[in-house]
C-alpha cells in the first residue's frame, strides 16, 4: 500500500510539473524584483535559442545525409521525396495540435520532451535500413519536432512585452539559421568520415544533452516566480490587474483563435510567404544553373546568402515593428513585402552574366522574406493573447507548411509547362497576395494594448 501511495504521489508530482505553473508569492522588494526579472529574461532567451537550434540538429541532418543514403540503400529520390512531404504534413498538423497542448503546459518540460523524443527517433532512424521503418521513425521525429515552436511562442509572449516582442522574437529567430548552419557543416564532416548513420547518432546525443540544459535553464511564466506581468515590469501597463493565463481548449480555439479575423489574415499571408520562401530556397540553384548559366557550386554559395540574410531581415523587422510602429506588425510586414516584390522582379528579369548582382538580389530577397515570416508568429501571438499564443502561432505554422506543399508541386508543374517565366510569375503573384493580407492587419495591435500605453520602464 505504501508503494502504491508513493507511486501515486510521484505520478501527481509529474503531472503537476508538466502543467502550467501557479503563481508564486510576489516578490515585494522592487529592486530585488527587477534583478530577478533581468536574470530570467536573459536566461529564458538563451535557453530558448539553444533549445530551438537543437531541434534543427535532428531535423536538417537528413538533407546532408541523403546523398550518401541514396547511394548506400539504393532507394529512389521519389522514395525520399514522399518521406520529406509526409514529414512536412505531419509537422504542420503537429504545430497546431501541440500548440493547443503547449498553451496548457509548462514549456520547460514541453521543449525538453520534444528534444528527447526527436533524439530517440533519430537513433532509431540511423539503425534502420527498410524504407518502411525509415518512414515510421522520421514521422515520429516530425511529431516531436512540432513540440519545439509552440512553447517558445508561449515563453516569448509571457517574458517580453508587446512593445519589444518583435525585437526579441527576431533575436530568437536566429536559432533557425544557427542550428541549420551547424548541422550542415557538422553533418557533412560526420558523413564524409564516419558514414551517414553518424549524422543521426551524434546530433541525437547532442540534442539529448541540450534537452537537459533547456530543462535546467527555463521556467514557466514570470508569475510562477513571483514576478509581475511583463507589461507592468516594462511600464506598458501600470496596474497589477489579474490575468487569465490558462484557458480551456474551447476558450483557446473559439474565444481567441478561430474567431479572430486578424489571425486568419496572417495565416493566409503566411501561406503565400512560404510559397516564396521555400520556392527560392529549393529552386533558386536550379534557376541559376538553367536560366542564368551559373555553375552548380556557385549557385549553392549564392543560395546560402539567401539564408544568411534571414537573420538580419528578421531582427530588423522586429526592431522596426517595435520602435517605429509601436508594436504593430502589419506596417513592417507590408514594407518588407513591397521590397520583396521589387527584388523578385529584378532577380527574374536581370540578364545572365551578372553573378554579383544575382547574389545581391538573393540577399535582398532573403532579407525581405524572412522579416514578414518572423512577424507572422509575433502578430498571431499578439492578436490571440498570452494564454492562446502557442495555439495561434501553431495555426500560422500549419498554413506555412500548406504553402510549402503547394510550392513544391506548383513550381514543378508550372516550370515544366511554362518555363521559369511562369515559375517567377507564380512567386510574384504569391508575394502580391501575401502583401494584400498583411495590409488588412495594418492597424491591429496586441490584445489589450492601446496607443496610450505607459512609456517603457526598465530593461
Amino acid at each position: 500500500m505504501a508503494d502504491m501511495d508513493s507511486q501515486a504521489t510521484l505520478g501527481s508530482r509529474i503531472r503537476a510539473a508538466l502543467r502550467t505553473q501557479p503563481a508564486a508569492p510576489p516578490i515585494e522588494d522592487d529592486a530585488e524584483m527587477r534583478r530577478v526579472y533581468r536574470t530570467w529574461r536573459i536566461r529564458s532567451m538563451y535557453g530558448m535559442l539553444v533549445g530551438y537550434a537543437a531541434f534543427y540538429l535532428v531535423r536538417k541532418n537528413l538533407s546532408i545525409a541523403m546523398p550518401a543514403m541514396l547511394e548506400d540503400l539504393n532507394y529512389t529520390k521519389t522514395d525520399f521525396g514522399i518521406l520529406l512531404s509526409a514529414f512536412s504534413v505531419l509537422y504542420g498538423v503537429g504545430k497546431l495540435t501541440n500548440g493547443i497542448i503547449a498553451d496548457r503546459a509548462n514549456p520547460r518540460y514541453f521543449i525538453a520532451i520534444g528534444l528527447l523524443g526527436a533524439a530517440f527517433f533519430n537513433v532509431a532512424f540511423g539503425l534502420s535500413t527498410s524504407i518502411t521503418f525509415l518512414g515510421i521513425f522520421w514521422l515520429g521525429n516530425a511529431w516531436m519536432q512540432s513540440m519545439g515552436w509552440p512553447p517558445c511562442a508561449r515563453l516569448l509572449t509571457f517574458w517580453y512585452s508587446p512593445r519589444e516582442r518583435g525585437t526579441m522574437w527576431g533575436i530568437w529567430n536566429a536559432s533557425h539559421q544557427i542550428g541549420g548552419a551547424l548541422i550542415l557543416v557538422g553533418g557533412g564532416f560526420l558523413v564524409t568520415r564516419f558514414g551517414w548513420r553518424s549524422a543521426f547518432y551524434v546530433p541525437a546525443v547532442v540534442s539529448a544533452l541540450l534537452a537537459l540544459f533547456v530543462m535546467h535553464r527555463l521556467r514557466d511564466t514570470p508569475q510562477s516566480l513571483g514576478l509581475p506581468p511583463v507589461e507592468v515590469y516594462r511600464g506598458e501597463r501600470t496596474e497589477m490587474a489579474p490575468e487569465t493565463t490558462t484557458y480551456t481548449w474551447k476558450e483557446i480555439l473559439f474565444g481567441h483563435v478561430l474567431t479572430n479575423r486578424n489571425i486568419w489574415f496572417v495565416c493566409i499571408a503566411n501561406l503565400f510567404v512560404y510559397i516564396v520562401r521555400i520556392g527560392m530556397l529549393d529552386w533558386a540553384p536550379t534557376f541559376l544553373v538553367e536560366y542564368k548559366g551559373s555553375s552548380l557550386e556557385m549557385a549553392g554559395w549564392k543560395t546560402a546568402v539567401f539564408e544568411l540574410a534571414g537573420i538580419a531581415g528578421a531582427l530588423s523587422a522586429g526592431l522596426l515593428s517595435d520602435r517605429i510602429f509601436r508594436g504593430r506588425r502589419g506596417p513592417a510586414s507590408v514594407i518588407y513585402m513591397l521590397v520583396l516584390i521589387v527584388a523578385i522582379v529584378l532577380f527574374w528579369r536581370l540578364p545572365a552574366g551578372r553573378p554579383w548582382l544575382d547574389t545581391a538580389l538573393l540577399f535582398v530577397i532573403g532579407f525581405a522574406v524572412y522579416g514578414p515570416q518572423m512577424l507572422v508568429g509575433v502578430a498571431a501571438a499578439d492578436f490571440a493573447s498570452k494564454g492562446a499564443a502557442a495555439t495561434a502561432t501553431g495555426l500560422t505554422g500549419t498554413f506555412g507548411y500548406i504553402g510549402s506543399a503547394i510550392c513544391g508541386v506548383g513550381t514543378g508543374v508550372i516550370v515544366d509547362r511554362w518555363g521559369w517565366d511562369g515559375g517567377f510569375a507564380f512567386y510574384l503573384a504569391a508575394a502580391v497576395i501575401g502583401t494584400f493580407f498583411f495590409t488588412l492587419t495594418w492597424s491591429a495591435q496586441a490584445a489589450g494594448q492601446s496607443e496610450e500605453a505607459a512609456p517603457e520602464q526598465g530593461p
